[in-house]
């Protein structure tokens, strides 16, 4: 996170605004991604997403920390709120 720090604060030197990311987000999550997430945020560990879906458990925490990413959140109970029920529409069948 140390880039992005630096880079918000080279952008606020300037005069700019940074701005965060919103809910529109989840849009940024790749079929894998949005799955992946919905299943974590239903308290799902890794090792069960990953049998659920035939992936290891190292690929679903690569994707979860993708998702964290793009979402900006740091802990699973954030999911919920950063997702909101929005991810339900277009989540995979399972």
């Amino acid at each position: 996170m140390a880039f992005a720090d630096r880079a918000r604060h080279e952008l606020l030197a300037t005069g700019e605004h940074v701005h965060k990311r919103t809910v529109e987000a989840h849009d940024d999550l790749t079929a894998q991604e949005r799955q992946i997430a919905r299943l974590a945020r239903d308290g799902l560990s890794n090792v069960e997403i990953g049998a659920r879906l035939f992936i290891s458990q190292h690929t679903v925490a690569y994707h979860l920390r993708k998702v964290f990413s793009k979402l900006e959140v740091t802990k699973r109970h954030q999911l919920a709120d950063a997702l909101g029920d929005q991810l339900e529409a277009r989540a995979l069948p399972e």
